[in-house]
């Protein structure tokens, strides 16, 4: 018999119903740790450093977010109240559009937000508000319910990947200039060779083309 599971933080009380009484709120714990992530990654959160980061202990945590899984789970739907929710213009392409660019700025202030979207992706109370927003977008179109829910998930894993691959091209920029630098030395003429035949692209968005026919494809 498979094990029960529990259910997610959204449906469980927001303080243990035993122990004293609340001194912190699921929000105040979610705005702390959104905080730290956002200043030292988030490989710094952990329940010591946001118990710290409150002024108590690890242990009175616990009486608010069971698990750091928890935690991860409530800031990754926290941002999603930072979406600005429009009605409806009627051309459902553009609504999308204008939703995964307020996604990819979000993601860039908070640049742990990426790996959460395509690794533990979550549905909280702002969350659900943003497809029930993308869900009035498409009410017209023919598609069915689940190529809408495919393209609100596919809105959000591709706009995660491209800020994530951003994040790596600004590396990988990093590590050209240093290559251009040892080819102007004259000591590595195979190098210089190399980037006299293959030149750097300039900077090119393809965000709206990609995800424009991501989203056309989903719900043909």
């Amino acid at each position: 018999m498979a094990a029960q599971q529990e259910p997610v933080i959204w449906m469980r009380p927001e303080q243990a119903p035993v122990g004293r009484p609340a001194e912190r709120s699921r929000a105040e714990i979610t705005a702390a740790a959104v905080e730290l992530a956002d200043r030292e990654g988030l490989e710094a959160v952990s329940m010591r450093r946001v118990a710290s980061a409150l002024g108590t202990g690890a242990a009175s945590l616990y009486r608010y977010v069971a698990t750091r899984d928890d935690l991860l789970d409530l800031m990754t739907d926290s941002t999603a109240s930072e979406y600005d929710l429009p009605a409806p213009s009627g051309d459902w392409q553009a609504d999308l559009l204008l939703i995964a660019h307020q996604a990819r700025d979000i993601m860039r202030r908070h640049p742990w937000l990426p790996t959460l979207v395509m690794s533990r992706p979550a549905l909280g109370p702002h969350g659900t508000d943003l497809l029930e927003h993308v869900l009035a977008v498409l009410a017209d179109h023919p598609a069915d319910a689940a190529r809408k829910l495919e393209a609100f998930a596919l809105l959000s894993g591709l706009t995660a990947l491209f800020v994530h691959n951003e994040t790596a091209a600004a590396g990988a920029q990093r590590h050209a200039a240093y290559l251009r630098h040892v080819a102007a030395d004259g000591h590595h003429p195979r190098i210089a060779a190399l980037l006299a035949t293959s030149p750097p692209q300039g900077p090119h968005d393809r965000f709206d083309t990609v995800l424009t026919r991501a989203l056309n494809g989903v719900l043909a």
